[in-house]
């Protein structure tokens, strides 16, 4: 199987490197210059074996995928259920920075895996402060992946001067009492988490440690609780690729979570994690290339859960 897996990586970036659909972000500046032409494609199985391909070591920005990271702590700190309660389990069918979506459901976020729900998650993480609260944040996005998971100044920046959309969203939210801090000190503090850099092989120790029942299997250290993994990964398959969620189970079948900095990550529960980068999007905010790698991928060695 370890050859197939390689193979099959091989494969997958052979066949879409050279593609030129999708265009990188345009509305942050610091991602509308990373090069469109970087792509990888990265494994890592339950047991820790990484099984990689492309420009693996390249450190880009983690973006909405972080807001994995912030469920899962959320769910530490209050549990599934509450978490649920406060935030929500259902796709919004709309954008992920929609507006719109918040007006139909009275400001109630609907989901952590859009940026009113995720703001909102940020806010119930305990802590004393914003930086006690961020430096949590930054802690477990380690945990689950690797001690070289960063802050860039240079992206957070970058973001932090053009967020004011999320800013008018934060205020929306704590108007109708679904913030659980202080608003611009929540929006603040979820421009960071989306500000730190990684590489595919870090964003696939985060999707293995999610197959492996919450257990980091690089550092074999258990970062979330096991009952919790099934609600996490419930979530991502809703609205990980936001409007596209559908379509990706339905064609894929694997929970998955995507940044509009290129990354993309996919579950197998029980097996491995995948993660995929190339940084042109397509009109929902997704990987092209990543989505059609992992897709191939996963097709070729048969991991589509609901085919088993």
């Amino acid at each position: 199987m370890d050859s197939n897996i390689m193979q099959a990586i091989l494969n997958s970036v052979e066949k879409y490197k050279g593609i030129k659909e999708g265009k990188n972000a345009s509305y942050i500046p610091y991602l509308a210059e990373v090069d469109p032409n970087l792509c990888a494609l990265t494994v890592v199985t339950k047991e820790g074996e990484v099984f990689s391909a492309g420009d693996d070591e390249y450190r880009f920005a983690i973006e909405s995928i972080s807001k994995v990271c912030t469920l899962a702590l959320a769910m530490e700190d209050l549990g599934p259920e509450k978490v649920r309660q406060k935030i929500g389990d259902s796709p919004t069918g709309l954008p992920f920075n929609s507006v719109i979506a918040l007006e139909l459901h009275k400001d109630k976020p609907l989901t952590p895996l859009v940026n009113a729900g995720a703001m909102a998650t940020t806010s119930i993480i305990k802590a004393n402060s914003k930086e006690e609260r961020w430096k949590r944040i930054l802690d477990f996005q380690k945990k689950m992946m690797s001690d070289k998971v960063e802050l860039s100044d240079e992206v957070n920046k970058s973001e932090q001067t053009t967020n004011f959309h999320n800013r008018g969203i934060a205020w929306l939210l704590y108007s109708a009492q679904q913030m659980f801090s202080d608003p611009m000190e929540a929006c603040e503090v979820y421009t960071r988490q989306c500000s730190t850099l990684v590489s595919s092989k870090d964003l696939a120790t985060l999707a293995a440690t999610l197959a492996n029942k919450g257990k980091n299997p690089i550092t074999k250290e258990q970062v979330i609780k096991e009952s919790h993994i099934s609600h996490i990964l419930a979530e991502m398959t809703m609205e990980g690729l936001y409007e596209e969620s559908g379509d990706f189970a339905y064609t894929v079948g694997l929970p998955a979570k995507s940044g509009v900095g290129g990354g993309l990550l996919a579950v197998v529960p029980g097996v491995l994690g995948i993660a995929a980068f190339s940084p042109p999007l397509n009109k929902y905010g997704n990987s092209v290339k990543g989505i059609k790698m992992i897709k191939h991928l996963a097709k070729e060695l048969n991991y589509n859960i609901y085919n088993k």
